[in-house]
């Protein structure tokens, strides 16, 4: 039996011959691959890796859910130009693998290892990336530490690349998203407690390394609320009276007073500072600290704000 005739008697629904990686080459693989997703089985730990298929069509066109394509190795294979709406790709290694102009709308890449893939020009609008990459997962189990750090090396080459894609394709909530991974990677590569690292900690509680003006608006409001609570209990000054809590007095006229502090710290933060108010006792240097504080986050915000805004 000749060549070809071997390879037309193989059934290639027997997915032991796609799972295998030593079998005999393939010939017209894209086109077997086609009709084996046809069948609308899941194909599961396929090893596809350095298979050319580009172009290939796996689209599920007569039903609204993709073909399964998970756990399968495709390692340096070429989809260039593939189609590859809503198909699923979760736990598969793409590692390498050419995704030039590929279309990955709706796929499915949660779990997946995209160290090193080419995506350029790939469409990948509402692509699930999932919670987190595997080497980030797979850092944080890391007993050696050296291991670790090269895994969350690993993690940040591949959020910056998703991050340039993004922006190359004007998707900049996504690229906003996944320049906050890169940078919660890099802080992760640092010594535990160096200065370094909890400072860029401290940037990512504060704004999220420029990606997120609503936690500046959050951390302006716990700072607003928290100084007025000490300048209820610490007192402030209005026209020569003292108002702070009084246990003597009635609980509605000790909320007037709270909302007296609340009033006067918001004018304080925001550097207003009417005079009707003033501060006593410890409650001046309260009130100077949160000037500062109120100067420095209104200036993050503005600095935020318009970097989304002008993307």
């Amino acid at each position: 039996m000749s060549t070809s005739d071997e390879i037309k008697s193989t059934d290639f629904s027997d997915d032991k011959i796609w799972q295998n990686p030593a079998r005999e080459p393939i010939s017209s693989i894209k086109a077997q691959l086609e009709t084996r997703a046809n069948t609308r089985i899941p194909m599961d730990g396929f090893s596809l890796a350095r298979e050319n298929l580009s172009e290939i069509n796996l689209v599920n066109r007569t039903s609204k859910n993709g073909f399964q394509l998970i756990n399968s190795d495709l390692y340096r294979a070429n989809l260039e130009n593939a189609h590859l709406f809503m198909l699923d790709l979760s736990g598969s290694s793409l590692m390498k693998a050419n995704l030039a102009n590929a279309n990955l709308h709706y796929a499915n890449l949660e779990g997946c290892n995209l160290l090193g893939v080419n995506l350029k020009g790939a469409r990948i609008e509402h692509v699930n990336w999932g919670k987190q990459i595997p080497q980030e997962t797979q850092a944080k189990r890391a007993k050696s530490r050296d291991n670790q750090i090269d895994l969350y090396q690993q993690a940040e080459e591949i959020y910056r690349n998703l991050r340039q894609t993004a922006e190359h394709q004007g998707l900049f909530e996504f690229a906003g998203h996944f320049f906050q991974k890169e940078m919660v990677m890099r802080r992760r590569q640092l010594p535990k407690y160096s200065f370094k690292r909890i400072i860029s900690r401290l940037v990512d509680i504060f704004c999220g390394y420029g990606e997120r003006p609503l936690k500046v608006i959050a951390f302006s409001l716990i700072v607003i609320v928290l100084f007025a609570t000490l300048y209820f209990f610490s007192g402030l000054s209005f026209s020569g009276e003292s108002l702070a809590f009084d246990p003597s007095m009635s609980f509605w006229e000790n909320i007037k007073i709270y909302f007296t502090a609340l009033y006067f710290s918001v004018v304080t933060f925001t550097t207003l500072g009417y005079g009707d108010l003033a501060p006593i006792g410890v409650a001046r240097a309260l009130a100077a600290l949160e000037a500062f504080l109120g100067s420095f986050t209104l200036a993050l915000f503005v600095v935020v704000f318009v970097k989304k805004m002008t993307r």
